[in-house]
C-alpha cells in the first residue's frame, strides 16, 4: 500500500514538474516572438540537435565544435542580446507582486487621452508625421535626456505645434509621463527585428524599438499615409480610428471602472 501511495505521489510530482516547465517554455516563446532572440533560440536548438547527433554517431570533431559553440556562445548571448534580456527581467518585475498601486486619477487620464487622440487625428488628416511615447512602469529618463526638456502640461495644441513641419522640435519623439510632456525631439532605439515590413519607415522602427526595451506605448502618425499605429510590447498594430485608439488607451491608462469608460465614450460622441 505504501509503495502504491509512493508511486501516485511520484506521478503527481512529475506531472507538476512537467506542467511548470511547459508553462515556462510557453511564456518564453511568447516573450521571444517577434524579436531577434527568436532566431537565436532556433539556432540554439539546431546546435543542440547537432551535438546530440554527433555524440550518438561518434563524430568527434563535430561534437567538439558544438560543445565549444555552446560553452562560449552563452557569453556572447549575454552581450549581444542584452536589450532582450533586460526586457524579459522587466516584464517579470512588472508582475502582480511588484506592481505599483499608484494610478493616475480618472479625470486627468481621460483629459490626457482626449488631447492625444485629438492631436493624432488632426495630424493624420494633414499627413503630418508624429511619434508620441507614453511612459508607463519602466522609466524612460535615458531617452528623455536625449531631447529638449519641456516638462509642460499636455494638450492637443501643444502636441500639434511640436510636430508642425520645419519647426525645431518636429523631428524625433515626444515622451509623456502621465499628463506631462517631458521632452520633444528625443532619440529612440531602432528595432533590428528582421520581420518588420520594409514599407515601415524610421518612425515606426523607432516606435517598435522603444516598445521592445520597455513597457512604454509609442503612437505613430504616418507621414505618407496618415495612418495611426501603436507599438506595444514589441508589436505594431495599425489603422486605428479615434474610437479604437481611445478604447486602447483607456484600457491601459485609466482605472478599469465602467463609469470612466462610459464618460469618455460620451465625450467622444459629443465631440464627433
Amino acid at each position: 500500500m505504501e509503495g502504491f501511495t509512493g508511486n501516485i505521489l511520484s506521478y503527481i510530482t512529475n506531472a507538476i514538474d512537467i506542467l511548470i516547465v511547459s508553462y515556462i517554455i510557453y511564456k518564453l516563446v511568447l516573450l521571444l516572438r517577434g524579436t531577434r532572440a527568436l532566431q537565436l533560440f532556433k539556432g540554439i536548438l539546431v546546435v543542440i540537435i547537432l551535438l546530440l547527433a554527433s555524440s550518438y554517431l561518434h563524430l568527434r570533431t563535430l561534437n567538439w565544435l558544438m560543445n565549444q559553440a555552446l560553452t562560449y556562445g552563452m557569453f556572447s548571448i549575454l552581450v549581444i542580446f542584452q536589450p532582450e534580456l533586460r526586457r524579459a527581467l522587466e516584464q517579470i518585475g512588472r508582475g502582480s507582486i511588484f506592481t505599483r498601486s499608484s494610478n493616475p486619477e480618472d479625470k486627468a487620464a481621460i483629459d490626457t487621452i482626449e488631447g492625444i487622440v485629438k492631436s493624432m487625428f488632426y495630424m493624420a488628416k494633414r499627413r503630418i508625421g508624429a511619434l508620441i511615447v507614453i511612459e508607463r512602469e519602466t522609466g524612460l529618463s535615458d531617452y528623455i535626456e536625449t531631447g529638449i526638456s519641456l516638462t509642460a502640461q499636455s494638450s492637443s495644441e501643444l502636441l500639434i505645434n511640436i510636430f508642425i513641419p520645419n519647426t525645431p522640435l518636429h523631428d524625433g519623439a515626444v515622451i509623456m509621463r502621465k499628463d506631462m510632456v517631458m521632452a520633444a525631439g528625443c532619440y529612440l532605439p531602432l528595432s533590428e527585428n528582421p520581420t518588420i515590413s520594409k514599407e515601415l519607415g524610421t518612425r515606426h522602427r523607432a516606435a517598435i524599438g522603444l516598445s521592445e526595451v520597455s513597457d512604454g506605448m509609442a503612437l505613430v502618425v504616418s507621414e505618407e499615409t496618415g495612418q495611426v499605429s501603436i507599438a506595444c510590447n514589441g508589436e505594431l498594430t495599425r489603422d486605428y480610428t479615434p474610437e479604437t485608439l481611445t478604447e486602447f488607451l483607456v484600457e491601459r491608462l485609466v482605472k478599469p471602472t465602467k463609469p470612466s469608460s462610459s464618460l469618455w465614450q460620451r465625450k467622444v460622441k459629443s465631440n464627433g
